[in-house]
């Protein structure tokens, strides 16, 4: 009994000194590498001014371009505000104003030439596409 008392207790300095050799490593590796808790503690802090600097660029990215679609126009101005949007629909409308003239001119192309324009078809006319089939033709 005496023995295995003896042999428990040698096994037991037998571990102590190793674990005590293993931190001992632990700590000289991590003062060979700059790893250690201060450090990863400095690596953190670095880690959020990034994070922190990357967002403020984002969010004055966000706001130049905000900035340039008219959205922060000066608001203290009088009249109608005019964003974007209000522009793209105003852009819209002209446009059909547009179509419309055109339609009127073709109109007026069609009926007050007196027939003298060959070629020309009054404004919603189609032309009838040609056939191949020659029988048809000859009976038109």
């Amino acid at each position: 009994m005496r023995a295995k008392i003896e042999a428990f207790r040698t096994k037991k300095e037998v571990i102590k000194a190793q674990y005590s050799a293993a931190e001992a490593q632990v700590k000289i590796s991590e003062a060979a590498t700059g790893v250690g808790e201060q450090m990863a503690d400095v690596g953190l802090a670095m880690q959020r001014a990034v994070d922190k600097t990357e967002n403020m660029k984002a969010r004055a990215d966000a706001v130049q371009e905000l900035e340039a679609a008219g959205t922060f126009d000066d608001i203290t101005a009088l009249g109608p505000g005019e964003d974007d949007i209000d522009r793209q629909l105003k852009s819209l409308s002209s446009k059909s104003a547009v179509d419309d003239d055109l339609a009127k001119l073709k109109g007026e192309l069609g009926s007050g030439d007196g027939g003298g324009g060959a070629g020309q078809l009054p404004a919603g006319a189609e032309e009838e596409p040609a056939t191949a089939d020659p029988a048809k033709e000859q009976s038109a």
